[in-house]
């Protein structure tokens, strides 16, 4: 009717308002005790026993208990030998299209994947965009804990849609107990744009693991203190970082001989090396390794493609492009 109101029934009001909190909180408990059920099965969340007395022993006692703990990891990381070379291989064949390597990852994983990407360009003389890391909860979480961050599924896709990612890149995900919602929606996305995508989980059938094309799941099992994922398989992710970055660079051309030679000599020390790297490959004098080091413009590799065949920097440039950068294949050309 035309200008009647209803007043509420105050009674009914907070029957409803105490049902919908009721229900609330039993669907709470409901997500509570199914993350519960989820992380009691993975074996980085198991406590060993046999380490309950840690706070008891004598601090030699600790150090060689960990470190019995901490040997355990490469094998795991060995027995993933084949997937990380299959990783790797896909890697290098997208590098080769112009692609990138971007690492994912919250907390610890995030900042294995960081520290990988950061260390290409001086190791390799890559550009800061070839191998890119993203963390969850941006750059403040490198050096702060931004622990919530982990649990936003659509933070990572839209990172890697503002990156512009295509089907020539490579997407890793780094997650410990490989179910980090950050990670899986960054995967999923790439997987959806075509992208070549890796998984590093420290458990078995992982869901990242199985969001992946190439799973790499190193087992390393409880952790010395129950939970702390940045010790064991924070160095399982490091030890497969390493592998994936530095095989793929060798692929690429990156070393000759088992040396960095894409160094770039930009200071005292580098320009050092560099020297020191152009007369232990090729026994030329420190003289003559300086003054070809100068000619190829701080460029390690050129300058030992000249010091090898005897040719100026003008026709030892093009000759090293040519062969793609593989210093082995510009001397056999210009043998």
């Amino acid at each position: 009717m035309k200008g009647s109101c209803t007043v509420p029934d105050e009674n009914v009001s907070e029957e409803n308002e105490s049902g919908a909190g009721a229900d609330g909180g039993a669907t709470e408990q409901a997500r509570l005790a199914a993350l519960i059920g989820e992380l009691s099965g993975l074996s980085t969340e198991q406590a060993d026993t046999a380490r309950g007395d840690l706070d008891l022993l004598p601090t030699l006692d600790l150090v060689r208990a960990m470190n019995a703990e901490d040997r355990r990891v490469p094998d795991a990381v060995a027995a993933q030998a084949d997937r990380i070379a299959e990783a790797v291989d896909g890697i290098t064949e997208r590098f080769r299209r112009g692609g990138r390597l971007i690492y994912l990852g919250a907390g610890t994983a995030g900042r294995v994947g960081v520290l990988d990407a950061s260390e290409c360009p001086p190791t390799f003389g890559t550009d800061p965009d070839m191998v890119v890391g993203l963390i969850a909860g941006g750059e403040v979480a490198i050096r702060n804990a931004v622990e919530n961050a982990e649990d936003d599924d659509s933070a990572a896709a839209e990172s890697l849609r503002a990156l512009g990612l295509g089907a020539d890149d490579t997407v890793v995900g780094i997650s410990a107990s490989g179910r980090t919602p950050y990670v899986l929606g960054g995967l999923a996305y790439a997987r959806e744009v075509g992208a070549f995508t890796v998984a590093i989980a420290a458990n078995a059938d992982s869901a990242i693991g199985a969001a992946a094309d190439v799973p790499i799941e190193v087992v390393v099992g409880p952790e010395f203190v129950t939970g702390s994922t940045r010790l064991k398989a924070g160095t399982a992710q490091k030890l497969v970082v390493n592998m994936l970055s530095t095989l793929s660079m060798i692929r690429l051309g990156k070393t000759y001989r088992g040396v960095m030679v894409d160094l770039q000599a930009t200071n005292e020390k580098l320009r050092a090396r560099s020297v020191r790297t152009l007369i232990q490959l090729t026994g030329a004098a420190q003289d003559d390794a300086v003054r070809a080091l100068g000619e190829a413009g701080g460029s390690v590799k050129l300058a030992l493609l000249m010091l090898f065949t005897g040719a100026s920097a003008e026709a030892a440039a093009p000759a090293l492009s040519a062969a793609g950068g593989v210093l082995r294949d510009a001397i056999a050309t210009l043998s």
